[in-house]
């Protein structure tokens, strides 16, 4: 980073320090660093493959040819706004302080609830994704295993436990990984494209726009029988739920250069890549497939008995082998991302061991114990709600299903509060990256139209228990904001607070080793 000059340094610290915080964490993220993040823990490789049958059994090729970029776009409205109000406040845990900022304590306690509670879950759901990914692909034909709650855990213990343990040793060594990550999704995703147009049986165009109704047995029960209509707005699902996760490029924003610069575009740009790769990968897919109809049949195992049934063994497993790497480095940036949440929302007191969670380690220049409490949390939420069901389905299920709420709602309010606060006394500098009023407030409200298709959606059946456990966690937050938190929660440091934690900061700094 030749390019990154002592002024720039000076700049970034600038900001960090007018709003009340030491640079503790080091900026060793380029801009592509920051992209690469985002990228890699949206992951086409990783939500895209683990989810596609939301699109195969649900309205068929349209739900890919059609679907995939109307999703890709619901998407993309949240992050150029959050891009908008990232750029004039690059902080770690980003949506924290811009919901504390634009709104009030409330609002920014909230939105980091909403955050946390979603990557924690997220972490875990990404990981286990990866795990029925290696038993489908290597894990049952190489290695013999069989799929049990130890093997899950297991498992999930070593894989996480790595993740973190990379983290724990500096974000050097995290950002390098995560740079071979968007490079590797890159050629993963244009050679799984390659490989299905050339063992594709023939090129019918035509069904990337063919709307069908594979909802009920037609479609291996991934969807209650409906409506055709209905299972294409169900299939959108696949793209909204594969991209998410770039609100990450805001949770670096204290270890990346030039930030107000970088982090909007790392987020914008690592969503419309992955529109873009994912689309070409998935219409290759859905053009090698021999028939819609057993297609469709095959639930959520269609794409490995497409791989099966046409691709050659030896290039299937180096792909497979590929996409699990890719799936793992998914893991290892969302890491990054919750333990980044932690730790900013802990150094204003906001968790329970606040002052543990928030400190930094001298030697490494990372949250040790935010990065491991995430992990650890991560697993036990697994471990524990696959122990659980409600009737016939486990809590994990469920839970998984509030997931994307969860963040999405982390993401909308901010956004909400930025369309109310543009011009107040509340936000009244923008960063350099600016789209100007009426465009920012165009896609806050696109933002806000999104938040009600994302819900609506998301508490249909067979995922409709999301709707009691998302109510019942409003319900619980609202007990405990009331009850404990309104009284002890300050939230982050505004006005006066700011010019006396100054010589706090400098001994923060002095303390990791900041020059």
């Amino acid at each position: 980073m030749s390019d990154y000059t002592d002024h720039d340094k000076k700049q970034d610290t600038h900001i960090l320090h007018s709003m009340g915080y030491a640079q503790e964490l080091e900026r060793r993220l380029s801009a592509f660093s920051n992209f690469a993040v985002s990228f890699s823990i949206i992951c086409i490789l990783s939500g895209g493959i683990n989810s596609l049958a939301q699109a195969t059994s649900g309205a068929g090729g349209a739900a890919i040819g059609i679907g995939w970029p109307v999703g890709c776009f619901v998407s993309l409205v949240f992050a150029v706004a959050m891009a908008q109000i990232s750029s004039a406040y690059p902080t770690a845990g980003g949506l924290y302080h811009w919901g504390s900022i634009l709104g009030n304590r409330f609002t920014g306690w909230l939105t980091a609830w909403f955050n946390l509670l979603g990557l924690v879950t997220v972490l875990g759901a990404i990981n286990v994704g990866t795990y029925y990914f290696f038993m489908g692909s290597l894990g049952t034909s190489y290695f013999g295993l069989t799929d049990t709650t130890t093997v899950r855990i297991v498992f999930l213990v070593v894989i996480t436990g790595a993740q973190a343990l990379v983290n724990h040793m500096g974000i050097g060594l995290t950002a390098k990984l995560t740079d071979f990550s968007g490079y590797l999704i890159f050629a993963t995703a244009i050679a799984l494209a390659v490989v299905c147009l050339l063992a594709a049986p023939s090129y019918e165009f035509s069904r990337l726009f063919t709307f069908a109704n594979y909802s009920g047995e037609a479609g291996g029960n991934v969807w209650p029988e409906t409506s055709g209509a209905w299972v294409f707005l169900l299939g959108l699902l696949l793209p909204i739920y594969t991209i998410t996760g770039y609100d990450a490029s805001a949770h670096t924003s204290e270890e990346t250069v030039k930030a107000a610069h970088s982090v909007p575009r790392g987020m914008v740009s690592s969503v419309l890549w992955s529109a873009l790769f994912g689309y070409i990968m998935l219409c290759a897919f859905v053009l090698m497939l021999p028939n819609m109809e057993e297609a469709a049949k095959q639930g959520w195992n269609v794409f490995f008995w497409a791989m099966d049934s046409q691709v050659n063994i030896i290039v299937k497993d180096v792909l497979y082998f590929a996409i699990f790497v890719s799936q793992w480095l998914c893991g290892l940036a969302t890491v990054t991302s919750v333990s980044r949440m932690i730790f900013a929302f802990s150094r204003d007191g906001g968790l329970p061991a606040s002052k543990a969670l928030a400190k930094v380690s001298p030697k490494f220049r990372t949250p040790v114990a935010a990065i491991w409490t995430g992990s650890i949390l991560a697993v036990l939420f697994v471990w524990g709600s696959s122990l659980v069901s409600i009737g016939e389905t486990p809590v994990y299920t469920i839970v998984v299903s509030c997931t994307v709420i969860f963040l999405f709602f982390s993401f909308a309010i901010p956004i909400t509060l930025g369309l109310l606060a543009w011009g107040t006394s509340k936000w009244d500098k923008m960063g350099p990256w600016n789209l100007g009023e009426g465009m920012f407030k165009l896609f806050a409200i696109l933002s806000i139209l999104a938040m009600v298709l994302i819900f609506v959606l998301g508490i249909q059946p067979p995922n409709d228990w999301a709707l009691y456990i998302t109510v019942g966690f409003l319900v619980l937050t609202a007990i405990i904001w009331f009850g404990f938190e309104n009284r002890r929660f300050k939230g982050p440091p505004i006005g006066e607070e700011v010019a006396r934690r100054q010589a706090e900061i400098a001994a923060a700094e002095k303390a990791v080793g900041e020059r």
